[in-house]
């Protein structure tokens, strides 16, 4: 006698590759904020950039030096957007919140450490 096993069928909810792509670009403004405000921040307390082009930028125009290039960062990652396949996209927003996420981090340790 065969047997024959039933398994249930379950809803697993997908996520669009475009809606993930929105997220991590809402994510890339969210670091974006939050690394500058940080940097600004730390800044006042008297801490350091530690990023030597970050460095040379605020000592040449302040706060809106970080911005122009992040700014910057942000129209390179556009520019380039068009060039990898769709399912792909998500790499370069997430490639920038990386890095600004973990910046937000340390300087978030840093300025309670010096308040």
């Amino acid at each position: 006698m065969a047997t024959r096993q039933v398994t249930p069928e379950r809803n697993v909810p997908t996520i669009s590759v475009r809606t993930l792509e929105y997220a991590c670009w809402l994510l890339v403004a969210l670091t974006f904020v939050g690394d500058i405000t940080t940097t600004h921040v730390g800044l006042q307390l008297g801490l350091a950039e530690s990023n030597p082009v970050g460095r040379a930028a605020i000592e040449s125009a302040g706060i809106f030096g970080m911005v122009a290039l992040k700014v910057f960062a942000v129209a390179v990652a556009l520019a380039c957007r068009p060039l990898l396949p769709a399912s792909y996209r998500p790499i370069i927003p997430a490639g920038l919140t990386l890095p600004w996420l973990l910046a937000v981090g340390i300087n978030t340790c840093m300025i309670l450490t010096a308040a």
